[in-house]
């Protein structure tokens, strides 16, 4: 074992190349971290306003938004703040705090796709028994198990990481990992892979659930013209949705564990940043666009507000 030292603080190494020209990257980020949130907003509103949109799907997809700020908010306001001084570094316990919301956003935002994923399925391939499956009570479970087993799963990460006693404080990224504050331990770290090894096999678990839903969607579209524009309309942003997340969480899982801290560190950070970037962006902005229910609320509610302020 080597010598540990009492860390109070870490410095973010990913920061040092954004400096030069930081206050262009502030404007950018903090024009798109409002906009992430107006978007996010407008469909979360719509759908709570709108009691023709309370269906299983969009209480979803509104649940998935509400994600989506919470997502955001793991990072665009600390590289804010960083982005406005000259200091690159984050206290040990704000570590941990990002760490927590972290680790808690990305399981949330996975199971909620593969929740949706559930719910198309029933839609599409047993419409006739879809009301009967999934009932209010049902959804209110599902909503629940979400976050409360995506907090749970948090809770133990940050729990296994800071007992572990630590031999460095730099960190190779834009913002704090699991990953890179392992790699700073001077103590073997079995548990921590055990851990991490158990929540791949569960997340594993849910992706074969996606897969078998859609497997089974896919054969139920060719049916009929109908089922086909179902799926265009209601599967296709959902696809989308869920192929992002996956390829750049996939990523940046495998590049934390395997990849070098010196080749494509460039890659490393962009791939890092875009599924805490993309996703919470993009899903409000496709399921608004493509799904004519929400659409058409989303006009109605604009102009309502419109007329109440003449």
């Amino acid at each position: 074992m080597e010598n540990s030292t009492e860390i109070y603080f870490f410095v973010l190494q990913g920061l040092k190349e954004l400096m030069p020209n930081k206050n262009t990257y502030f404007v950018v980020t903090l024009l798109v971290y409002l906009f992430t949130l107006v978007v996010n907003q407008i469909l979360i509103v719509t759908i709570i306003l709108e009691k023709t949109l309370h269906e299983p799907m969009f209480i979803f997809l509104c649940s998935l938004c509400i994600n989506g700020i919470y997502g955001a908010s793991t990072f665009y306001p600390k590289i804010l703040l960083d982005l406005s001084s000259y200091m690159r570094v984050t206290s040990y316990e704000a570590c941990l705090s990002q760490i927590f919301m972290l680790y808690s956003y990305a399981p949330c935002e996975f199971t909620t796709l593969a929740v949706m994923a559930y719910d198309r399925y029933i839609a599409i391939c047993k419409p006739l028994n879809y009301h009967s499956i999934i009932t209010p009570r049902r959804v209110a479970n599902l909503l629940i198990l979400t976050w409360l087993s995506s907090i749970c799963e948090s809770v133990v990460v940050v729990a296994l990481i800071a007992r572990l006693p630590l031999c460095g404080f730099k960190i190779d990224k834009l913002y704090c990992t699991g990953w890179a504050v392992i790699k700073l331990s001077c103590v073997d770290t079995t548990i921590n892979n055990i851990y991490g090894s158990v929540l791949m096999f569960i997340h594993v678990a849910e992706a074969l659930v996606i897969c078998f839903s859609y497997v089974n969607i896919v054969k139920a579209s060719l049916r009929s013209q109908e089922e086909r524009n179902k799926f265009m309309q209601t599967c296709l942003p959902h696809l989308i949705s869920l192929g992002n997340f996956v390829f750049a969480g996939v990523f940046d899982i495998m590049y934390a564990r395997y990849g070098s801290s010196t080749r494509v560190l460039g890659l490393s950070h962009f791939m890092s940043l875009e599924y805490l970037v993309v996703p919470p962006l993009l899903n409000p902005l496709m399921y608004g666009l493509k799904l004519k229910q929400i659409r058409q609320r989303i006009f109605r509610v604009c102009s309502r507000k419109n007329n109440s302020l003449k």
